[in-house]
């Protein structure tokens, strides 16, 4: 099974540290697995798995220089991968313009409630409320279960002889 190049792509993004290394490598241009480690608080050989599968995406190219192969950034799957996300910019302009208009609307109907005068209290809604409310209620019993002492005998297990 293949998997294209934009899944890929996608997939080896989905990761913070991936996006870090990524970040890293183009500020830098090149750098070594040891230096591309240091920030984060990983050991070489997890860098180096989060490596594979940028390279994996081609996102990332080994260099050579004498014994060490640097690191660097490939900006061809990025570009194929904002071109993708380009595609759908309408939509999520228009959602966030409609999103917009509408905390407008709230802030517009906030102040419009925060200028006007106080209402009059409701009937009843002071201090003199009826004795029914000031009073406790009484606990419902639970649907069941007898309190304790109130023919609630312990049966014989089945298996069991009783002890003399």
């Amino acid at each position: 099974m293949s998997i294209d190049r934009l899944s890929l792509a996608f997939g080896a993004l989905a990761d913070p540290t991936r996006r870090a290394i990524l970040a890293q490598l183009a500020r830098s241009g090149e750098s070594t697995v040891a230096a591309l480690a240091a920030p984060h608080r990983m050991s070489s050989p997890a860098i180096s798995k989060h490596l594979k599968v940028l390279e994996r995406a081609g996102l990332v190219e080994v260099g050579r220089q004498a014994t060490a192969r640097p690191r660097r950034l490939v900006a061809a799957p990025l570009q194929e991968a904002t071109a993708w996300l380009e595609a759908y910019r309408p939509f999520w302009e228009s959602t966030f313009d409609r999103l917009d208009n509408y905390v407008r609307g709230l802030k517009a109907e906030r102040a419009a409630r925060a200028d006007a005068p106080p209402a009059p209290p409701r009937a009843g809604s002071g201090k003199a409320a009826s004795t029914r409310e000031a009073q406790p209620r009484a606990a419902a019993p639970r649907a069941g279960k007898k309190p304790p002492g109130h023919g609630a005998t312990p049966t014989p297990h089945p298996r069991r002889k009783e002890r003399p």
